[in-house]
């Protein structure tokens, strides 16, 4: 089963150079494993994802450049109206790249 992805949970995207860590502000209020869970939500470049070092598609740093939310999603698991953010989702990049959830950042809570 899907898990529930968390603050510092482990991003990667296909053309970046290394991996990257959620930031998930505290406005959801709900924890799992002492870190705020994320929802769809949580895609704002700079803000959420942070840089995966050098770009390969562009030869230069890495930085996101997301507009869309990550998808699909868990409409079973909802976060402040939103579905709420599992490790199978993805999130693309305007830039060429997909990023993918490496590790959610909890071990104990799955999403049905």
């Amino acid at each position: 089963m899907p898990m529930h992805v968390v603050n510092g949970a482990l991003l990667i995207c296909t053309e970046g150079a290394a991996p990257s860590a959620l930031v998930v502000l505290p406005v959801h209020r709900q924890q799992i494993e002492d870190q705020f869970a994320a929802n769809i939500m949580d895609h704002i470049p700079l803000v959420n994802i942070m840089p995966f070092g050098v770009c390969a598609t562009l030869h230069s740093p890495c930085v996101p450049a997301t507009s869309a939310l990550w998808a699909p999603g868990s409409p079973s698991a909802m976060l402040d109206n939103q579905p709420a953010l599992d490790d199978i989702s993805t999130l693309e990049c305007m830039v060429g790249g997909t990023i993918t959830v490496r590790d959610p950042g909890q071990t104990t809570v799955e999403i049905p």
